[in-house]
């Protein structure tokens, strides 16, 4: 059978591995795509607890996740009503959560509990001592035991849209030439953001910020089942959300827990642990929808709350309509990364009461967003505890027992490697076959078995490139820029003791010219970092063209 959505060689590639991975899970996805049987095909999942040791589970995960993450598999399912049906789910759970918890705000009245209250403050106690004061926008003092810190909140860019910047139009650039937004209870930081350049520029042209209601929801693809629901923040909001969440981020790091090295120690620790049982890994459904905002109320100190509810949307443009949100932060929010990595975090250092296992972050407490790592004895606490205030445990990708752990990407059986590969996209294009064929390499390198099943449909990927592309082999450290194979395939050349290693890489970009902005905003955007070249603005998305190339490998 041929379909539409896929080239051929790459169809008869997939087919092929069906064949090759040899179990029958794989012959059942295999029957299930010779008859466009696409739904169900999305749908397929294996669970590791069923499996005894890591290479069946791999071979059954493989055959069920290579596509589901396909968004042009053409399923029926209407991906965008289930991302919009979530937001609706999350939003009745955090209204029941933030009635319940409505009575801690005021601890003494009759439907409190004195254990759940002993808990709260500990676990603000905890917020207390990673964060401290909070720092204003302004620069401010602040003491500590390494004697006195000085502290200042600078608003950054991010590179996505915002509530008045769409599509193309999302550089710093077009950020700074169209009109600011900003939510009413965010008007205080009006006034350090008139002294910003950004504000500057605005002032050239005649521009003043305009006051909208909040967010806005939209959907981005997650997977073939289903869209991810996100809320695009106003632009002088989320130009200090990012400021304060990278205050966050600093203090998380000063107590333990790195979040720019986050997901390489949860994949470490997960590996460990897949072997000795020692910690479990969690995982929770739709965590950043589902923080309530009673919840955060009740773990930050008052400052950092002020602050924070200060800046965060409290409505939502949704389906035509503003809804008043139950929830803290939507996931756009340029602090709600940090902010939910801090609250499980409080959450669960809380259970340590000083009667029984020490509990330390990044010792043997892990947290990454919503990926959580905490000892094994711990893990029924850590449930019950999260359930409470609102937040589900996704109990198909979190592992209390068996051999199997799931951390930030990282899936290990016994300690072995089992990720599986995913294909995300049509690959129509030469860089896009190269990253395909370099996927199922990655996943099966280290292991001749596994080898073996992905072999026929590496090979076949790669009849699909033009004889020059194909031939481009090297290291698997180049990433995409080439192909992965054995040292023998390897063509380089050598040049004043340099190792060079011809590549396929993007040669041409659509540039948006300086000469289309004011020369305020072309200042203001210089300062901010947009980089020196007299072509203009690579917006996102901006290669347009590739070519072949030598770059230098050490």
């Amino acid at each position: 059978m041929t379909t539409s959505f896929l080239p051929t060689s790459v169809e008869r590639a997939i087919l092929h591995l069906f064949e090759d991975l040899g179990s029958p899970f794989a012959l059942k996805v295999n029957l299930l795509w010779r008859a466009g049987q696409w739904d169900d095909v999305a749908r397929l999942s294996v669970d590791p607890k069923h499996y005894l040791d890591a290479e069946s589970y791999w071979r059954d995960a493989t055959a069920s996740s290579i596509v589901r993450k396909l968004v042009e598999l053409p399923t029926t399912i209407d991906r965008k009503a289930v991302a919009e049906e979530n937001f609706r789910i999350s939003e009745r759970m955090c209204f029941r959560t933030n009635r319940r918890l409505l009575p801690y705000l005021s601890p003494g009245l009759p439907d409190t509990d004195e254990g759940v209250l002993r808990y709260l403050t500990r676990a603000r106690k905890i917020a207390r001592r990673i964060l401290g004061p909070a720092p204003d926008t302004c620069l401010i003092k602040e003491n500590s035991r390494e004697g006195t810190l000085r502290y200042a909140v600078q608003g950054r860019f991010g590179p996505g849209a915002t509530y008045a910047d769409r599509g193309m139009l999302t550089t710093i650039p077009d950020k700074m030439s169209s009109s600011p937004t900003i939510t009413p209870d965010a008007r205080f930081y009006h006034f350090p953001w008139w002294d910003t350049l950004w504000a500057k520029a605005c002032a050239s042209s005649g521009r003043v910020p305009s006051y909208v209601q909040g967010n806005r929801f939209t959907t981005v693809p997650k997977d073939s089942t289903k869209d991810r629901g996100i809320a695009v923040e106003p632009s002088i909001n989320l130009y200090f959300q990012l400021g304060y969440g990278r205050i966050l981020r600093k203090r998380l790091s000063l107590a333990g827990i790195n979040l720019a090295k986050g997901q390489d120690i949860h994949r470490r620790v997960a590996c460990e642990a897949s072997i000795s049982g020692r910690h479990c890994t969690l995982d929770l459904s739709n965590a950043s929808d589902t923080i309530c905002t009673n919840l955060v109320k009740l773990v930050l100190p008052a400052d950092w709350f002020e602050v924070l509810n200060d800046l965060r949307s409290k409505k939502t443009l949704f389906g035509g309509s503003w809804h008043l949100l139950e929830k803290f932060s939507s996931m756009g929010n340029g602090f709600t990364f940090e902010l939910e990595t801090l609250i499980f975090l409080c959450l669960a250092l809380a259970l340590d009461d000083g009667s029984g296992h020490k509990l330390e972050p990044g010792v043997n407490v892990f947290v990454y967003g919503d990926d959580i790592i905490v000892p094994t004895e711990c893990s029924k606490a850590v449930i019950a505890a999260l359930s409470f205030f609102g937040l589900t445990v996704n109990d198909s990708k979190s592992f209390v027992d068996g051999p199997f752990r799931e951390s930030c990407g990282g899936d290990y059986f016994l300690g072995v490697d089992v990720r599986p590969h995913f294909l995300k996209e049509s690959p129509n294009e030469p860089q896009q076959l190269i990253s395909f064929a370099n996927g199922l390499r990655r996943v099966s390198s280290t292991d001749s078995e596994r080898m073996a099943c992905v072999r026929r449909a590496w090979f076949g990927i790669l009849d699909a490139l033009p004889k020059p592309l194909r031939d481009l082999r090297g290291p698997m450290e180049l990433g995409d820029l080439l192909v992965h194979d054995d040292e023998t395939r390897w063509r380089p050349r050598y040049r004043s003791c340099i190792r060079y290693f011809k590549v396929y890489r993007p040669a041409r970009f659509s540039r948006i010219g300086y000469g289309n902005f004011k020369p305020e905003v072309v200042l203001a955007a210089a300062c901010y970092g947009t980089g020196s070249s007299q072509k203009g603005i690579i917006p996102r998305n901006g290669v347009t063209g590739y070519k072949t190339g030598w770059v230098p490998f050490s």
